[in-house]
């Protein structure tokens, strides 16, 4: 017989605003326990010292996560010139120190270079892994792993501020971009070196960032429910974006109870006005004007033409 999983099947995409100094996972289990969540998982680690928005999935939810894994992100970071360290961060041991002489004109130019699509080697204390395990264990043994350069896109990049040996950036990017690898890269290109200071994730994809919450605030509502007498789902799950929110502006398809069933079930069906290719929101409903619309998960066209099933919700 399984073993029943602890915990209650609660599905959703909760905008979390981790603080500074705790580990992604740390957060993601607190969140967890909070919840009394059975499955959770966040979409993209944040490093320790990084703050700002980690969408994490609940139940269900998990399934989707990995589109977000996928999107574009933006960032709010200030650069500290003039020290470079082992891991481009204030995290690190100091590799070299220089004087800084660098002019508004100089740093223009400089940051140009990095605006649109252009190639990026991924850092050492990157979470990528090699031979199965993440290359920062490997960083930290004092092995250096051969590493390729990958496409990024630098959608904007905007100067905020420029005092003395600090620079603060807003960045908009596409998925795997390394923002440390850019403040290293940058520090290098002016000549003195730089690392990240404080790093702050504002976006990730279309999210509101109006819609984050902080942990504290998830344990003062736990602890209102408790003094209320009241189950504490009545207050955290409102908090929650429905799952689908992980999948947003894919293209959208519509069938009735039957293919629904088939789809659940792991077979194709056919499906009008779908797209020929790409990922695709499957929603048993009539059309988009169907306030009482289901959606049972993410489906892609097959090689006969037909709407296959590629995640589905289990209900």
């Amino acid at each position: 017989m399984a073993k029943r999983r602890k915990g209650r099947q609660i599905n959703g995409v909760l905008l979390l605003d981790k603080p500074h100094g705790l580990s992604s996972n740390h957060a993601l289990q607190t969140v967890k326990r909070l919840y009394f969540a059975q499955k959770a998982g966040h979409t993209g680690a944040l490093d320790p010292l990084a703050t700002g928005m980690l969408p994490i999935c609940l139940g269900e939810g998990t399934k989707f996560s990995q589109y977000l894994l996928d999107t574009d992100k933006t960032y709010q970071v200030t650069a500290k010139l003039g020290i470079r360290t082992t891991t481009s961060d204030a995290g690190g041991e100091v590799v070299s120190e220089k004087k800084v002489t660098v002019s508004n004109d100089q740093l223009t130019q400089a940051l140009d270079t990095f605006r649109g699509t252009t190639q990026q080697v991924p850092s050492m204390y990157s979470a990528l892994k090699h031979q199965g395990r993440p290359l920062y264990k490997y960083a930290r043994e004092g092995i250096e792993v051969p590493r390729e350069s990958r496409d990024i896109t630098v959608f904007s990049l905007e100067l905020l501020r420029f005092e003395h040996d600090e620079v603060e950036l807003n960045i908009h990017v596409s998925k795997g971009t390394y923002i440390r690898t850019i403040i290293d890269d940058l520090g290098e290109l002016l000549g003195c070196g730089a690392h990240v200071s404080n790093l702050r994730r504002l976006a990730v994809g279309s999210y509101p960032i109006e819609k984050m919450v902080t942990l504290p605030e998830l344990e003062a509502l736990l602890e209102q429910a408790i003094e209320q007498d009241i189950t504490p789902s009545e207050l955290l799950d409102p908090l929650l974006l429905p799952m689908q929110s992980a999948v947003t502006g894919m293209p959208v398809v519509y069938v009735d109870d039957v293919s629904a069933n088939f789809l659940r079930h792991g077979n194709p069906v056919r499906a009008y006005k779908a797209p020929a290719e790409g990922s695709i929101q499957v929603y048993l409903g009539e059309d988009e004007h169907d306030e009482n619309a289901e959606f049972i998960g993410v489906g892609f066209i097959n090689d006969d033409g037909q709407l296959a099933p590629k995640r589905i919700v289990v209900v």
